[in-house]
C-alpha cells in the first residue's frame, strides 16, 4: 500500500501574490516564509484534495503498465501520494465523431474500454492503494482507510448513441458526472466550438439532450457544462432540478476563450447552486501569456528538430502511435524541448503561465459568485498543467498559493473538495426525491 505521506515539493516556484479574498483567521503576525510553508503543509495534510478532471489512456491500465508505476503521465499513484492529491476523477473521454450508427458504435466501444480500465486499476492492480467512490461518504470512508480515491466522469455523452438507457448503464459503471458535448455538436447538444465554426446543430439542446438532463437528475449524475455551448448551458439550467457543475472551466473575463465561462453564465451557475472547477490549463488561464511563449518556443523547437532530423507530430498523430513508439517519441521530443528552451531563455522567452495566474481565476470567481461555488481541476494528461502544478506531485503548491493569499483552512477545504462534494450530495438527494415521486 502507498502510505499517504505527503512529500514537500520543490518550493522554488512558490510565487508571492497580492493578498486576495482573505479569511477571518489571518496569518500570524510577522510570519516567516518557513512558518508560512509549514502552516500550508499542515492545512494540505488535513483537507481533502480533489481534482475533477484527469484524462486517461487505456494503454496505461494494463498489468504490464499501470498507475502503480512511475509513468511519464501527469497522474499516477506515486505522484498523487507525493503531492497529496487524495481524489482523482478519471475521465471517460470520447472525441466527437460522425452522428451515425458507425460513429456511435465506435464511441461506445471507446467509453466501455475506459470504464473497464478504471475498474481494473481499483479492483486488480491496486486495490490496497486506491478505491472507487460513488458518494461523498465513500470518499471519506476510503480516505479513512488510508487509501487514495478514484471517481469517474464522462466527457462527451456521444457514446450514448441513440439509446437513452445508456445513461443508466454509465451510472451503473460508476459515472457521477457527464457532459453532453465536447468539441463539435453531439446528438444531444451544441458545443462551445460553435462560436468559431458557426455550427449550431440544435440551437442548444436536442430533444434527446433534454431527456438526458432529466435522466441524469433521476439517477444522480452531475451535469457537466464545461464543453457545451452557452445556449445549451442556459437551457440545461432551465430544465435541471439539481445543481450542475463545470468540471474544468475558468473565467472568460480573464482569458477570452470559448471554453471559459462569462460572468452571466458564472452567475447563473451560482444561482442554480452549482460549482465551477477552475482549470489549470495554461491557454485557458492566460491566453495571451501562453500564446506569446508558445510562439517563441515553437520557432526554437522547429530549429532544433531540424538539426536533429526529428519530425514534430501533432497531438492526434502522437496518440496514434503504439505505446513503445509514443514513449520513444516523447523522450526525443523532451530532448528537443530542453535544447529549445535553453536557447529561448537565452533569447528572453516570455514566462510560463503559473500557479499564481491560475489562482487569479479562483480569486475572480470567488469574488464574483461566492466561494461556495468554486473548485479546482487540472485537466492533467489532457493538456493541463501550469508552472508549479505540472503534475499531481506538485499539488501542494496550489494550497500554498491559496494560503499566501489569505484563504483560511475552512475556505481551502471548500475549494479543494467541499463544494464539489456538496453538489454531488445535492444531486443524489434530488435523484432520491424523483425516484420516490415515481413510486
Amino acid at each position: 500500500m502507498i502510505i499517504r505521506s505527503r512529500i514537500l515539493p520543490t518550493l522554488a516556484l512558490a510565487l508571492a501574490a497580492a493578498a486576495c479574498a482573505p479569511g477571518e483567521d489571518a496569518a500570524p503576525a510577522e510570519e516567516t516564509e518557513e512558518e508560512l510553508i509549514a502552516r500550508a503543509q499542515e492545512i494540505h495534510e488535513r483537507v481533502i484534495t480533489l481534482d475533477t478532471h484527469d484524462d486517461i489512456s487505456t494503454a496505461n491500465f494494463t498489468a504490464e503498465r499501470n498507475y502503480t508505476m512511475d509513468l511519464p503521465s501527469q497522474v499516477t499513484l506515486p505522484k498523487m501520494a507525493a503531492g497529496g492529491l487524495d481524489v482523482a476523477w478519471f475521465v471517460v473521454y470520447t472525441s466527437q465523431g460522425l452522428l451515425n450508427e458507425e460513429g456511435y458504435a465506435s464511441a461506445y466501444e471507446n467509453a466501455v474500454d475506459k470504464f473497464d480500465a478504471i475498474h481494473r486499476l481499483v479492483n486488480e492492480y491496486a486495490p490496497g492503494q486506491i478505491e472507487l467512490a460513488l458518494t461523498s461518504d465513500d470518499v471519506r470512508r476510503i480516505m479513512g482507510e488510508g487509501k487514495m480515491v478514484a471517481m469517474i466522469g464522462v466527457e462527451n455523452a456521444y457514446p450514448l448513441g441513440t439509446d437513452i438507457g445508456r445513461v443508466e448503464e454509465f451510472y451503473n459503471r460508476g459515472a457521477r458526472y457527464m457532459s453532453l458535448a465536447h468539441t463539435g455538436p453531439s446528438q444531444l447538444s451544441d458545443a462551445h466550438s460553435g462560436e468559431q465554426t458557426g455550427e449550431w446543430l440544435h440551437n442548444g439542446l436536442s430533444e434527446m439532450g433534454r431527456e438526458a438532463v432529466a435522466e441524469m437528475n433521476r439517477l444522480g449524475i452531475m451535469i457537466d457544462i464545461s464543453h457545451p455551448s452557452k445556449e445549451s448551458i442556459m437551457q440545461t439550467l432551465e430544465l435541471t432540478r439539481a445543481p450542475i457543475m463545470a468540471s474544468h472551466s475558468s473565467a472568460r473575463a480573464l482569458s477570452d476563450v470559448s471554453r471559459n465561462l462569462d460572468d452571466e453564465t458564472l452567475r447563473a451557475i451560482a444561482g442554480n447552486g452549482g460549482v465551477v472547477q477552475a482549470v489549470a490549463l495554461g491557454s485557458f488561464v492566460s491566453t495571451d501569456k501562453a500564446t506569446a511563449r508558445r510562439d517563441v518556443l515553437a520557432g526554437f523547437e522547429a530549429e532544433v528538430a531540424a538539426e536533429m532530423d526529428f519530425e514534430i507530430l501533432g497531438r492526434g498523430q502522437m496518440f496514434r502511435l503504439g505505446m513503445d513508439e509514443r514513449d520513444a517519441y516523447r523522450e526525443k521530443m523532451g530532448e528537443v524541448q530542453r535544447v529549445a528552451l535553453e536557447r529561448a531563455e537565452a533569447a528572453g522567452v516570455p514566462g510560463r503561465v503559473n500557479v499564481a495566474d491560475f489562482v487569479d481565476h479562483i480569486d475572480y470567481m470567488v469574488n464574483l459568485i461566492g466561494l461556495e461555488h468554486v473548485g479546482i481541476s487540472s485537466d492533467f494528461d489532457g493538456g493541463g498543467g501550469v508552472e508549479g502544478w505540472n503534475d499531481a506531485s506538485e499539488t501542494f503548491n496550489v494550497t500554498l498559493e491559496l494560503v499566501r493569499r489569505g484563504y483560511t483552512e475552512e475556505e481551502i477545504a471548500m475549494l479543494w473538495s467541499g463544494n464539489l462534494l456538496r453538489v454531488l450530495d445535492e444531486v443524489q438527494d434530488v435523484a432520491a426525491m424523483i425516484q420516490r415521486e415515481e413510486g
